[in-house]
């Protein structure tokens, strides 16, 4: 197939794909407001004009998440922050069928399934706000590619290990989860793919030298996995039986361990894929990319084209999806203490990866594809732009209370319902952060508790419940004496602070099924 006809088609459905991002005022991630709170501590930790400076210092150390708030917190120095931080999207939405496409291109194979993998851009993942998992994703396809080029571009092989060592420590800046479905990939691939010498020298250095440059391209990330990962992992963590966002026992032990069964994870693969709006219709673009897959299948099998691979070759990009349905399937759902939601996020990467499995057919099949491929595009634009705008009138109670919110506050988040009308996932849980960061203050809860953000403590964090999904268990006079704007939702303040409400507290605004409190 011409590139010629498919670039507006492809252009076209990258730019719908991308254009829920821009119609919203606040985009529904639970995660979100946690995240832009600290690339702005990241971004003015000298402000005075802020809590910052005396609250918070950098963490002079590698951490999985330096790679997006450093990205956003760079871009933030040109845009306003909110800006930047839908760029940064933007870039990860049509960064995935791009990458998907380079590396169908490093397989030999048609790239018009790419524009399948725009659904998949949104989803569980994007729900809860893992941007950082997200990020990593294209940049894995990229190693994928990079190192299938490094072994099979003869002439340039050095410049694609090059690209393949850069984005491999780039992946491990992002998240070590998807690090870890590459530790699984790129050996598949090595095994998996011919290089031009196999045969045509004998001996053992005609088959490892021309690998030799791919396998020096995975060094840099892998030494840095070493060095820094297991490292940090090896340390013992503190264990508190039945705590929150504690371990229960040693890292690989039984009572640490929270599994989902086989039945569990089969009936939910579906659930996660599309599952942001509550009336289920961001399912419809799913659904329809899954049927454009489908008739290519039938279409590959009926009207085949001929293939110059060999056998064990044509399995390569079959062998990556049950790579990541392994994943998906074999591995736990929490490793309590170190890391959560683990299995569920490589459902996301299986169906990627199972979609543009579908057979190779002829051309003018191939390009009557591309064009029901790129038309799922708009559906999607239309339903999530929707859904987006509808979530962006809730969360307006936000921007109310951010005008009540006084100059460098102290915000207790006490959010007994985190749920939307609109959205699936609990997304007004960190509202105190859009406080918070609208007026240079602090919460509650932060990111910063956490060894994988690139900021910290300087001293003892405020106090708090144990978990914010948690807010029975605040209790005023031992916690509530450290904050002075209290963000209640689902809940009347006067259930919480009683008679304090008329003394030393008042309700400063109300908007939606928020309150904000303030201290008199």
């Amino acid at each position: 197939m011409s590139a010629r006809p498919s670039r507006p088609l492809f252009a076209a459905a990258l730019l719908l794909g991308a254009l829920p991002l821009w119609l919203s005022s606040h985009l529904p991630q639970v995660d979100l407001p946690q995240h832009l709170h600290l690339i702005s501590v990241l971004h003015r930790l000298e402000d005075p004009t802020t809590l910052y400076p005396g609250v918070f210092a950098a963490r002079h150390e590698l951490t999985p998440y330096l790679g997006y708030y450093h990205a956003v917190s760079l871009l933030h120095w040109l845009l306003p922050l909110d800006l930047a931080n839908r760029l940064f999207l933007s870039a990860y939405v049509v960064g995935l069928p791009l990458s998907l496409a380079f590396l169908l291109r490093a397989l030999g194979r048609p790239t018009w399934p790419a524009v399948l993998a725009l659904p998949l851009a949104y989803g569980d993942n994007f729900g809860w706000g893992f941007i950082n998992y997200l990020a990593a994703l294209p940049l894995a396809l990229v190693c994928c590619g990079c190192f299938l080029r490094a072994l099979t571009d003869t002439p340039r092989r050095r410049a694609w290990a090059a690209g393949l060592a850069l984005a491999l420590v780039a992946v491990l800046l992002f998240h070590v989860q998807v690090f870890a479905f590459l530790a699984l990939a790129l050996p598949w691939l090595l095994f998996t793919t011919p290089v031009d010498e196999d045969g045509a020298i004998p001996g053992l250095w005609a088959r490892v030298g021309p690998r030799l440059p791919a396998l020096a391209g995975v060094v840099p990330g892998v030494a840095l996995f070493l060095a820094w990962v297991v490292l940090r992992l090896g340390q013992p963590s503190r264990v508190e039986v039945g705590a929150p966002w504690m371990a229960w026992g040693p890292m690989l032990s039984p009572e640490n361990l929270a599994w989902k069964s086989f039945a569990q994870n089969r009936a939910e693969f579906l659930d996660v894929l599309a599952n942001l709006l509550r009336d289920g219709s961001d399912r419809l673009p799913l659904y329809a990319v899954a049927a454009v897959a489908a008739g290519a299948t039938v279409l590959g099998v009926l009207r085949p084209a001929p293939s110059p691979e060999r056998p064990l070759a044509r399995l390569r990009l079959p062998g990556l999806a049950l790579l990541a349905l392994g994943l998906y399937f074999l591995l736990p759902f929490d490793i309590r203490g170190y890391t959560y939601y683990l299995n569920t996020r490589y459902a996301q990467l299986a169906a990627l990866l199972v979609l543009a499995s579908v057979p190779v057919t002829r051309p003018p099949f191939e390009r009557a594809l591309l064009g029901a491929g790129a038309a799922c595009a708009l559906p999607l634009a239309l339903v999530l732009g929707q859904g987006f705008r509808a979530f962006a009138r809730e969360a307006a109670e936000w921007d109310t209370l951010v005008a009540a919110t006084a100059a460098r506050p102290r915000v207790m988040g006490l959010v007994f319902d985190a749920r939307s009308r609109v959205m699936h996932h609990p997304v007004f849980l960190h509202g105190a952060a859009e406080l918070a960061r609208a007026r240079g203050g602090l919460t509650n809860f932060s990111f910063a508790l956490t060894p994988h953000s690139p900021l910290r403590y300087r001293g003892t964090p405020p106090p708090t419940f144990p978990s914010e999904w948690r807010p029975q268990e605040f209790q005023y006079a031992t916690q509530g004496l450290a904050y002075d704007h209290f963000l209640v939702r689902g809940v009347d303040p006067s259930r919480i602070f009683g008679a304090r409400l008329q003394q030393e507290l008042a309700v400063a605004a109300q908007a939606g099924d928020s309150w904000l409190v303030r201290r008199r």
